[in-house]
């Protein structure tokens, strides 16, 4: 934790009340939450970003789009529309937000992109279209109590587990670690590639789930190989770069290209960040721009960086994904039996 943000503790308990008493009307009922007859799956966390939802969601993208018609939703985090929309080929990263149209340009002819900040009207729009979906991801909806999903992963990261975390403003919790009892699976996000079992043993020790609950590990591979919308370059083939970063934690990242030896700057921008022309004209004047996917989506757009901008793809690898697989799917056929 940053020195600076020990000063916020006698907050917590002001924030802690807030979310207890909302979390606590859901529960007795005296707030409402809908719930649907057809699978609805979450996937959020108890932090604020940077646990690998969009990978996720990908991930189950992936593993159900072949034999169900999918859909996902999101808020639209920084949109500039309002209300419902369903992605098209007109929209973009500032009609739909970064995260789905990185959804929509990889998936568009496979599965339908919505944003809604009411999920519930969301749902209920992406069900009343004319080739309605028959699954629905939820992207970063945990805290969006008012729909009750029919099942729910919970993110956290391996480096910063949510039970040694603090709630905002002192931490990074949005709300208590109680919270995770909503959850069917709890997935440690960004593990080592090779992590050992007594490892995994000590951290599902720590987190102590409940017992309708599975405790799974996922790492995040990263490509050989860099693209852009016309062409690929292999990474070993790259003298020098800079890397462009504007998510929560391009940490490991970093961490990966730099035991590959690459020569490369780091601009390191903020979270879903707004790139300006003045970021772009100083971005630019480097020969070959690296980011991630996300970013590429909100960068792809300027012209200067026509020819010089490439992203790196990754994808999730599940360990024991046989098993996360297996009990996932079981719950889509129990809902539309």
């Amino acid at each position: 934790m940053k020195f600076y943000r020990k000063l916020f503790f006698p907050f917590v308990p002001v924030y802690y009340a807030v979310t207890w008493v909302r979390n606590t009307c859901y529960e007795f009922g005296i707030k409402k939450s809908v719930s649907f007859d057809f699978p609805v799956i979450c996937v959020g966390n108890l932090s604020v970003g940077g646990t690998g939802k969009t990978p996720m969601i990908e991930y189950l993208i992936e593993l159900f789009k072949d034999d169900y018609k999918i859909a996902t939703l999101s808020r639209g985090y920084k949109r500039k529309s309002k209300g419902f929309q369903l992605a098209n080929n007109k929209s973009s990263a500032e009609s739909i937000g970064d995260e789905p149209f990185q959804f929509y340009s990889k998936y568009k002819n496979e599965i339908q992109v919505a944003v809604d900040s009411n999920r519930v009207h969301g749902i209920n729009s992406l069900k009343s279209v004319e080739t309605s979906p028959e699954v629905i991801l939820l992207d970063d909806a945990f805290q969006h109590r008012k729909v009750k999903a029919g099942f729910n992963l919970l993110l956290t990261t391996y480096d910063n587990l949510y039970i040694n975390d603090f709630l905002l403003p002192a931490g990074n919790l949005r709300e208590s670690k109680h919270g995770a009892q909503r959850a069917d699976f709890i997935i440690v996000t960004k593990c080592p590639l090779e992590l050992k079992q007594a490892e995994k043993d000590t951290l599902i020790s720590a987190i102590k789930p409940l017992q309708h609950q599975h405790v799974f590990f996922s790492s995040i591979n990263y490509s050989d190989v860099v693209k852009s919308s016309s062409e690929s370059k292999n990474l070993d083939d790259i003298f020098s770069f800079t890397l462009v970063t504007g998510i929560a934690n391009a940490n490991p990242l970093v961490e990966y290209l730099r035991n590959r030896n690459l020569k490369f700057e780091h601009l390191n921008f903020q979270d879903h960040y707004d790139f300006t022309l003045k970021d772009v004209e100083e971005i630019s004047k480097n020969n070959l721009i690296i980011t991630t996917e996300k970013d590429y989506m909100r960068l792809q757009k300027f012209e200067s960086l026509k020819g010089k901008l490439f992203y790196l793809p990754i994808h999730v690898v599940i360990d024991n994904s046989e098993k996360f697989n297996d009990l996932i799917k079981r719950f889509v056929i129990s809902m539309l039996k």
